[in-house]
């Protein structure tokens, strides 16, 4: 076979833009009910419409919903928190639903399905997700999020009638539980009669500080005695679900960690007061240690352990930078892992001895894989158009000392391509990405946004910089009164780790991130001459204005990241890179959605006159319909050759292509 001797950066590579989008999906929401596996993909050719899919025991996999009323094809998705997550819920066959195009819940029974779908609620200004069926009780227990005042929306546990009487009258809808600013997570136990759910208030977030209710339930379906299992400043509480018993199992990281915790004796006696019950119930820990078996609430409905069977959990855990799956005893936290080749990145749902997950590995793009009866099987691949072999580029586990003397991790990726070799001497470019959140985490799987660089000669190291989760409480809240400081170090540091190695050419490193990530690439840029080159999607210019536009569930999340509540504080004025315009030298993209309630087009757009009037070569790119993510093929292809073409023209590679994106200043 020849191999083409050519520079870095212009390899020819069959990952297109088209890998992401033609053959593509985005897999989420995994459930199981019996024998059936549902999930939720997105499709970009669709405008990244949320359809539900059904693989039935034969095999036979489609789209399960109907048309909303016979003429609409239903989008399933939520945006309470603007987020969103768990859209749908699936009980016996029966599926409740929120369709992001009108808001209302929807109800489909797989058994009757003729009837259609039934509308469970009105057109209205609330939101409504994270769905549990009672149906014991003939009511969908629901996250609740009220548009409808002149102030912040307002969160709830609502009960929604499963007989459509809500769809014509909202009084019909019950109120369960409010008065906190959040809620979320409501889970019935077996038998019907208790429910569990989480709550905070502000200035946290549910991964600051967050409570752990459990409440007995009238035959109406409203909470009748009410205790508050956990309640430690602190301590955040994800995930409850009961047990096939009657047992509450709960993650917190009281210890440092998201550790699992069981807690058993929930029998109520006739009249008795909640306290009395309350003083029979017993917490202990199952298998402690450095592991987190959670992550945060950035969306409703995480789901990363279920019940086995009666004695055991199935569940997902981080440690030491890769997620891992297996089995926990209920009774003694004795944990064994599963050697599957299979990483968890999404939810684990089990029944009937069968398991379901989403999944990556070193190899394959994300999945959602089956383990029975001690074997494997992928049930849907993310893409048809898998990376082949020759061109995977692993990543390799690094760690480094920060400036400060402490440890960044994140994973490297060598460029790849069997047809293609460096001319002799040549390093390759740098691409440093930084994930969003920033309370989020980064991982190794194969990732084809990042073949996409690799393949065509570039390296890419992607950072789990400090304030980044799976590695203990203790590294996550090391970015609390730090943002746009030690999150920038990192990445600076990084880069010169490599840079030092002699891997990776000084002359052309480049910085890349989403949203908060966005915010780090435009502080590195100003507080350091090691990129030349940044782009930035959709990320914050100006905190001040931030704080003052951005949604319920985040308008205090700066300010714990910040340090400081006090927008007088200079700090606010310090951090924005909106002031330190003069500081920034090296080239930057800017792609940002018109539609972006999170973080508004105009930061982008004030962030590029200031750079373009300083004369600054600078770019601009507004996609028009597209919110705080991009959910369009067209879009999302064009931003990938926009960024591309942008470090090909800055950097001088095969500058004799036309430039596809226009550079002022250049």
């Amino acid at each position: 076979m020849s191999v083409t001797v050519a520079p870095h950066g212009i390899w020819k590579s069959p990952i297109t833009g088209d890998s992401f989008t033609a053959r593509s999906v985005t897999l989420s929401q995994v459930r199981v009910d019996g024998p059936d596996t549902y999930w939720v993909e997105g499709h970009p050719l669709e405008g990244g419409r949320g359809t539900l899919l059904r693989r039935r025991p034969t095999g036979e996999t489609g789209e399960v919903l109907p048309l909303i009323d016979g003429v609409r094809l239903p989008d399933v998705g939520t945006r309470v928190h603007e987020y969103g997550g768990k859209a749908y819920a699936v009980h016996h066959g029966l599926i409740v639903f929120s369709d992001r195009t009108d808001g209302r819940v929807y109800a489909f029974d797989t058994s009757e399905p003729r009837r259609g779908a039934r509308p469970l609620t009105t057109l209205s200004k609330v939101r409504y997700g994270d769905f549990w069926i009672a149906d014991v009780r003939d009511l969908v227990y629901a996250v609740a999020e009220d548009h409808s005042g002149d102030g912040e929306p307002v969160n709830s546990i609502v009960a929604i009638p499963l007989d459509g009487s809500a769809a014509r009258n909202d009084d019909a809808i019950i109120p369960v539980f409010g008065g906190t600013d959040f809620a979320q997570a409501p889970t019935v136990s077996p038998d019907g009669t208790k429910l569990a759910w989480l709550s905070w208030n502000h200035p946290n977030m549910p991964w600051t500080y967050s409570q752990l209710h459990v409440a007995s339930l009238t035959f109406e379906g409203t909470i009748d005695r009410e205790v508050v299992l956990v309640d430690r400043p602190g301590v955040c509480v994800y995930e409850p679900r009961w047990t096939l018993d009657g047992d509450l199992i709960h993650v917190d990281d009281s210890s440092g960690w998201a550790n699992l915790y069981r807690t058993q004796g929930f029998t109520w006696k006739e009249g008795e007061e909640p306290n009395a019950w309350m003083s029979r119930l017993r917490t202990r820990s199952l298998h402690p240690g450095k592991r987190a078996f959670s992550h945060p609430h950035w969306h409703l409905g995480l789901h990363s352990y279920d019940n086995f069977d009666n004695d055991y959990l199935v569940c997902s855990w981080a440690e030491d930078q890769v997620w891992h799956i297996g089995t926990v005893r209920i009774d003694n936290g004795l944990t064994e892992e599963w050697a599957t080749g299979w990483w968890p990145i999404g939810n684990v749902a089990a029944a009937d001895g069968r398991v379901v997950f989403l999944a990556d590995s070193s190899t394959h793009t994300p999945a959602i894989v089956e383990v029975s009866r001690g074997q494997t099987t992928v049930l849907r691949p993310s893409s048809e158009a898998e990376v082949p072999t020759a061109l995977v580029s692993p990543a390799e586990m690094l760690s480094w000392k920060t400036s400060d003397g402490e440890e960044a991790h994140g994973f490297y990726y060598a460029p790849v391509n069997p047809d293609f070799a460096a001319p002799e001497g040549e390093l390759p470019p740098l691409i440093v990405n930084v994930h969003g959140g920033p309370t989020s985490s980064t991982r190794p799987g194969l990732s084809v946004p990042f073949q996409y660089w690799t393949s065509r000669g570039f390296a890419v190291l992607d950072v789990n910089f400090r304030g980044s989760t799976s590695f203990g409480r203790a590294y996550r809240e090391r970015l609390n009164g730090h943002w746009g400081v030690m999150d920038v170090q990192d990445c600076i540091d990084g880069a010169q780790y490599l840079i030092d190695l002699g891997r990776v050419d000084p002359a052309r490193v480049a910085i890349r991130g989403r949203s908060s990530g966005g915010f780090t690439v435009l502080n590195a840029l100003a507080a350091s001459d090691v990129f030349t080159a940044g782009t930035s999607f959709f990320g914050i210019a100006d905190l001040a204005k931030l704080a003052a536009t951005t949604h319920k569930f985040e308008s205090h999340y700066d300010s714990i990241l910040m340090g400081s509540s006090d927008m007088s504080d200079p700090v606010w004025t310090q951090r924005s890179p909106i002031n330190h315009v003069a500081d920034i030298t090296a080239p930057l993209l800017l792609l940002h959605g018109t539609d972006d309630a999170v973080v508004p087009a105009e930061q982008a757009e004030e962030m590029y006159e200031a750079l373009r009037s300083n004369g600054n070569a600078v770019a601009l790119k507004l996609y028009g319909g597209e919110g705080h993510g991009f959910r369009s093929a067209r879009n999302i292809k064009d931003a990938w050759l926009s960024e591309l073409s942008f470090y090909r023209t800055v950097w001088g590679i095969d500058t004799d292509n036309p430039i596809h994106v226009e550079i002022a200043n250049l």
